[in-house]
């Protein structure tokens, strides 16, 4: 049998594989075809949920969590004739115009200012103010060795809203341990990151809380956060009540005795004074410091004062402050 000459089945086989590679050249580069309406139709949009197992309960997806807004940084502002000692400052009205301005957003220890977050984490937990609260060891200061006249040794104990009232007026560090203590089922652990917790839905982005008392030199912030935390405690009846009290007796070992506490901020005892609300705070490496909602001129102020040199700076620098506001009342238009 003669065999079949190969050079025309391998030009055939090779024009074929040339066909094929220009075919397949002009897919790639041709656009896709749209596709019809119908299948338009059929195909659930993008953005559709999957659609329902029936049988299967279905849970809502929970909405996205809005962004807080950024907050615009306050400008520096120092009023020739007004000189503050504290190193951070700022005095604000309730209608936003900024008095004084000074190292704003310089994180700095806040000291015992740190109470008056725990106070709204103790009222926001609604835990019951009537129960006893007893201070034990847990609460004794091994940082800083801070001094207590509610003793461990004889069990003193008082209701949460005394225990309250001691810590805010007269910045008890054991009474404010209880609390970190005792009101949450975690205990302090829980009680620190509720703190922190509540910081961050007040917008508070450069504050940082450790402990419940202020002792802890990681208790840190700055003067636009704290102005933020001053505001978020006026709405707090009770802590503005408890802050402004000058003086009170609690009785923590039954018919034993009596204590009589008094305001660590002697302004709430000067009748030239209007205080709203006030908070005081020291350790060494926070200075002193003194937060404060007070009506001068006839015009309700927040005013935050930290690392003040000395302990009657930040009153004097509250005295300044008024006397200024006094002789020039356009201050307070800001």
């Amino acid at each position: 049998m003669r065999s079949i000459p190969r050079t025309p089945w391998l030009l055939l086989a090779f024009a074929l594989l040339l066909v094929l590679a220009l075919a397949l050249a002009l897919a790639l580069l041709l656009p896709h075809p749209a596709r019809t309406a119908a299948q338009r139709d059929l195909a659930p949009p993008a953005s559709a949920a999957a659609a329902p197992v029936i049988g299967v309960p279905q849970v809502a997806a929970a909405p996205a969590a809005a962004p807080l807004p950024v907050r615009a940084a306050i400008a520096e502002r120092v009023p020739p004739g007004l000189g503050l000692t504290s190193a951070s400052a700022l005095v604000v009205d309730e209608a936003g115009h900024t008095i004084y301005a000074k190292g704003t957003r310089d994180q700095r220890p806040i000291a015992s200012i740190t109470k008056l977050m725990t106070a709204m984490v103790v009222l926001d937990s609604a835990v019951s103010l009537d129960a006893p609260v007893t201070i034990l060891e847990e609460d004794r200061d091994q940082l800083r060795h801070s001094r207590s006249r509610l003793r461990i040794d004889r069990a003193a104990t008082l209701q949460r809203r005394e225990v309250l009232a001691v810590a805010l007026m007269s910045s008890d560090n054991r009474a404010a341990s209880a609390l970190g203590r005792t009101t949450l089922p975690g205990g302090k652990p829980a009680f620190v990151a509720a703190m922190n917790r509540k910081a961050a839905a007040l917008g508070m982005s450069d504050s940082r809380f450790a402990d419940p008392t202020g002792l802890d030199g990681n208790n840190t912030s700055t003067a636009e956060d704290l102005l933020t935390m001053v505001r978020a405690a006026a709405a707090y009846p009770l802590i503005c009540e408890l802050t402004t009290r000058g003086s009170m007796e609690v009785h923590p070992y039954g018919d034993a005795g009596t204590l009589q506490y008094r305001n660590t901020n002697p302004l709430v005892r000067n009748p030239s004074w209007h205080l709203e609300l006030s908070k005081t705070g020291y350790v060494n490496e926070a200075g002193h410091c003194l937060v404060m909602r007070a009506v001068i001129g006839g015009r309700l102020l927040s005013i935050v004062l930290l690392d003040s040199p000395g302990k009657r700076s930040p009153v004097g620098d509250s005295n300044r402050l008024r006397k200024w506001l006094e002789t020039h009342p356009s201050g307070l238009s800001g």
